[in-house]
């Protein structure tokens, strides 16, 4: 590994919130009404930036347009219009516990944990519940380490901002990885380990290696692969070669690499825009010459990538650059979904046509994909079948291993938008997977398809 010598890379780490945003350069150049929505916005949904994204990946000139400014900075439209006009006459009366009250309701409508994250994918150890753990596919459990619990800037369609909010109820968070380690001694069966959050490379090397080295224990041999989730390659580059403990962070790289695991960093990429910047190049080098692999993947979002060009971007400079495309997702049914989400015929049309544009090095992309109760379901293409215009669908992965990849059909709908709008084609009743889980009492759903 090389040790780091990027004196241009040497940017100062300064992050801003609500209320400190008003001291960076660039605020004055918000128009009034933006500013507001940021006020009264960052109230429900999390708001944090930093000095690298402002002065690198947005183009000032473009706002409110530009996609990597509608990707950080709140705007009024992803909130409910009668929930934006209570909250920002409250802001400005200073009624603070009338604010709070509302403020939750509406995070509440939001739909903080999609999917069954709270009812179905916690489980249970001797009848206890497991601290900052999910285990939704048999082969895969996420893993949430406290100390990783935020982001270097935030997403404004992030599905996981219920962590941020401050709302512990809303949050998964573990102290330290015995927990996971005691559950993972109990199932033989799980090979991967996800690491996320929030950012884990928000902390430092030393906080993150102590939830690391514990995986590398021979009795945990079955777990083959680490993967971390990460927004860093994008929004914070430096972590990976000018940080204080960049080179420390390599070097555990290669620790864990040199245990014989498979170490991914799942990459969220929204734009090519964060492939542009030299220093994120530096970064993917830097991370890649430790044996470790990137991954990239991001929904497809309105305002943002909604342009088959700008993934045919992403993901032959992705590919150039060492890293590997991944997923092309499905804004997830919470937050500020109404804002973001395209019709599934939509965002399968970008999907192909990218795919189409493309060689096959960057063909390893699966999309684009929902992930819902039953598992990551794809759009597969808009068929006619029988004189039916349908959906053709299948699970890339599902609580019921058995089901993955087997095809099945819904009715064609221009204007759906996610998975619990389908509806069945052909007259069928139900689909596939619903009839495997119709017969499972709700009480014990959880556990019987998670061992499935």
């Amino acid at each position: 590994m090389e040790m780091s010598s990027h004196a241009g890379s040497q940017a100062k780490y300064k992050p801003y919130n609500r209320s400190s945003i008003k001291r960076a350069p660039q605020w004055e150049r918000i128009p009034p009404e933006l500013r507001e929505a940021v006020e009264v916005v960052s109230h429900v949904l999390p708001f944090r930036t930093n000095q690298y994204v402002l002065d690198e990946l947005i183009d000032w000139d473009r706002i409110p347009d530009d996609p990597i400014y509608r990707l950080n900075f709140p705007h009024e439209s992803m909130l409910d219009p009668d929930d934006y006009a209570t909250l920002r006459d409250l802001v400005r009366s200073g009624d603070k516990q009338r604010l709070a009250k509302e403020i939750h309701a509406a995070r509440t409508r939001m739909n903080p944990h999609p999917a069954g994250q709270l009812t179905d994918n916690v489980p249970q150890l001797d009848g206890e519940v497991v601290p900052g753990i999910q285990h939704k596919y048999r082969e895969t459990v996420l893993f949430f380490p406290s100390a990783g619990q935020t982001c270097h800037a935030y997403c404004t369609f992030c599905f996981r901002w219920p962590q941020f909010v401050g709302e512990e109820d809303l949050r998964f968070a573990a102290k330290d990885a015995e927990g996971l380690c005691a559950y993972l001694r109990r199932h033989p069966e799980v090979t991967d380990v996800l690491i996320t959050g929030g950012d884990p490379l928000i902390m430092r090397t030393a906080t993150l290696e102590r939830y690391l080295e514990p995986l590398l224990a021979p009795d945990l041999a079955h777990v083959r692969n680490i993967r971390i989730g990460t927004k860093a390659v994008g929004y914070w580059p430096q972590r990976f070669v000018s940080d204080v403990d960049a080179d420390d962070l390599l070097r555990l790289f290669e620790r864990v690499v040199g245990a014989g695991k498979h170490l991914a960093l799942m990459g969220h990429y929204n734009h090519p825009a964060e492939l542009r910047p030299a220093v994120a190049h530096d970064a993917l080098r830097r991370i890649n010459g430790t044996g470790a692999v990137v991954r990239m993947q991001s929904p497809v979002l309105r305002h943002i990538n909604d342009d088959p060009a700008a993934w045919h971007e992403l993901w032959t400079e992705g590919v150039r650059l060492g890293a590997i495309p991944y997923y092309m997702f499905v804004e997830r049914d919470t937050g500020a979904r109404a804002y973001f989400e395209l019709p599934l015929t939509e965002a399968y049309d970008i999907f192909r046509a990218a795919y189409a544009s493309v060689s096959g090095l960057a063909r390893t992309v699966r999309g684009p994909s929902m992930s819902a109760f039953p598992g990551k379901v794809m759009v597969d293409g808009t068929p006619t079948i029988r004189g039916e215009k349908v959906f053709a669908l299948q699970l890339l992965q599902a609580r019921r291993g058995h089901l993955v990849r087997q095809p099945f059909y819904a009715r064609f709908d221009p204007e759906v938008t996610w998975f619990d709008q389908l509806v069945p084609a052909f007259g069928d009743q139900r689909f596939p997977f619903e009839e495997e889980t119709a017969t499972v009492p709700a009480q014990g759903r959880r556990l019987d398809l998670v061992g499935a």
